[in-house]
């Protein structure tokens, strides 16, 4: 039965020669050298028919395999004073096709590093010598400057805390629409009528007072309370209703 070689790109003879013995499913220490030589040169003959020019070192390992060939053919003679037989004749192939295999593998690690290294960015380095050569600057200010200078730091240092404190306070007293529902309810326990400067209780921050007229508007519409300004932008009145007025349809007296 005839062997198909396919023509492949080999780097050089050892290449081809390692490639057909793994394409056999030879092992390396036990060639089949008669087998390897005829697919070799089958090969080669390829090539030429293909007017592709063989290099000379493909011509020269050709000529090892058919020596090699021809002497595995001769039968094995025996030392007559040790009775041992005589080296193997493809002892040195196998030795180069291993230094061959383990020069290759080195050659891939190397390709491996050498892709690794291209993907990577070197910064070229620069000339600080701008920056290290320069002589220090040495501040020239007397003693008082300096402590008018220190004490300006500490001015503007405790008002930038005192603005962090006042916020941070702000930010824990800040209450929700239902909170201060329930705080100004607590204050109707003990008075029905109250003045909306007083529901402030002093605290006439934007945020509580927005707070106390949402809240007032929310009551109204639960009915729980009425509110009365007698003019524009004047002073609001609010009066807490009766529970049992709150189930009846009387309606909230407002003209806020």
């Amino acid at each position: 039965m005839g062997y198909k070689v396919k023509l492949d790109i080999f780097e050089g003879p050892f290449d081809l020669l390692v490639h057909l013995i793994e394409r056999a499913e030879m092992s390396i220490y036990d060639i089949r050298v008669s087998e390897i030589t005829d697919q070799y040169i089958a090969y080669l003959e390829d090539l030429k028919r293909m007017d592709v020019a063989v290099a000379g070192e493909f011509m020269v390992l050709a000529a090892t395999l058919i020596e090699l060939k021809s002497r595995m053919l001769l039968p094995r003679m025996q030392s007559a004073e040790t009775d041992a037989e005589m080296e193997d004749p493809r002892q040195e192939l196998v030795e180069k096709l291993l230094e061959y295999k383990r020069f290759k593998a080195a050659a891939a690690q190397l390709e491996i590093r050498e892709a690794e290294n291209l993907r990577r960015f070197v910064k070229p380095q620069e000339d600080l010598s701008v920056y290290t050569e320069n002589p220090e600057e040495i501040l020239n200010v007397d003693i008082a400057q300096f402590m008018k200078a220190f004490r300006l730091f500490l001015q503007r240092k405790q008002k930038i805390e005192e603005v962090h404190k006042r916020y941070d306070r702000q930010k824990r007293e800040r209450m929700s629409i239902e909170d201060r529902i329930v705080q100004m309810k607590n204050l109707f326990t003990g008075k029905k009528k109250f003045s909306f400067r007083e529901l402030l209780g002093g605290e006439t921050s934007r945020y509580n007072v927005i707070l106390t007229f949402l809240s007032l508007l929310e009551l109204m519409r639960q009915r729980s309370i009425t509110v009365r300004q007698d003019v524009n932008f004047g002073q609001m009145t609010i009066t807490v209703k009766d529970p049992k007025e709150k189930t009846g349809d009387v309606p909230a007296e407002s003209e806020a």
